[in-house]
């Protein structure tokens, strides 16, 4: 079964072509390691809830816009022999290399985690 891993993030509004260009930089490395799929979603309807929402949870500044994303892996073993070696990697591979490729938003405020599916529903 699949294996996904999702981030939520704040990005400076004003920096999202830099960020479309970043992330489908940085992307190409994951689906060159073996991930099937990547999404990267620029939120444009994102309410403000009553208790929480994704804006408090990434602590999204009124400039900034959230973005939601994942990556699908064919399984997790291959998601964490990516993840073992992405240090080491990026010190070669300019696409994940912070200072060739550095981040357009500030990834203290992002949230992420691996996600096993319980429900997989294709149309």
């Amino acid at each position: 079964m699949s294996y996904i891993d999702g981030f939520i993030l704040a990005v400076p509004t004003a920096n999202k072509q830099t960020f479309t260009d970043h992330a489908d930089t940085a992307n190409r490395y994951f689906i060159d390691q073996g991930a099937l799929r990547v999404r990267e979603c620029w939120g444009d309807d994102v309410p403000d809830g009553k208790q929480t929402d994704f804006r408090k949870a990434v602590q999204a500044k009124d400039d900034e816009t959230v973005v939601f994303s994942w990556i699908e892996w064919p399984d997790k073993v291959t998601r964490d022999a990516c993840m073992a070696q992405m240090e080491e990697a990026s010190k070669t591979d300019d696409r994940i290399n912070p200072d060739k490729n550095p981040m357009p938003f500030d990834g203290m405020g992002m949230i992420y985690g691996g996600f096993s599916p319980v429900v997989e529903l294709d149309a």
